[in-house]
């Protein structure tokens, strides 16, 4: 049996098919958010896996009933290397760290910090935010108020 999505109308004496109503954002949408500076977002599985990287199942668990959740964009620094010979996206902001981030809510993201010449600026476990910016990728900061479940930036 056909999904509704697929099943043949009548309307206007014309048969049609209905596309199917997508229910998972598309890696498009979350570069617009990142770029707008709107929101991080993330992704909830039935298991409680939280990934703020985009996919259709879950790397745990396989699922496929993926929620859509808000993420503060605050967590700790748990892998970084200092770029000295950038892409030319990064051209003029080097040397900066590239880092990997575990968010407070549960998830990995990789994203930058500007600035950094030396690993030592930055030590594993240091506490940063993301910080919406027009530059490319997603851009965290130091933050301010370090403890876990601070506010919202």
């Amino acid at each position: 049996m056909l999904g509704p999505h697929l099943r043949e109308t009548v309307g206007g004496g014309a048969n049609t098919i209905e596309p199917p109503v997508p229910t998972v954002h598309s890696i498009a949408d979350y570069q617009r958010a990142y770029a707008d500076g709107q929101r991080l977002r993330g992704l909830r599985s039935a298991c409680g896996f939280v990934t703020a990287t985009w996919g259709l199942v879950c790397p745990r668990c396989g699922a496929a009933d993926l929620a859509e959740v808000e993420l503060s964009g605050r967590g700790r620094v748990v892998a970084l290397s200092v770029q000295h010979v950038p892409s030319d996206e990064f051209v003029n902001e080097a040397p900066y760290a590239y880092v990997v981030v575990e968010l407070d809510e549960g998830g990995r993201i990789s994203g930058w910090i500007a600035g950094v010449a030396d690993e030592a600026a930055v030590p594993i476990g240091t506490r940063v935010r993301w910080s919406p910016s027009y530059k490319p990728g997603v851009q965290f900061e130091r933050d301010p108020d370090p403890a876990p479940g601070g506010s919202p930036p």
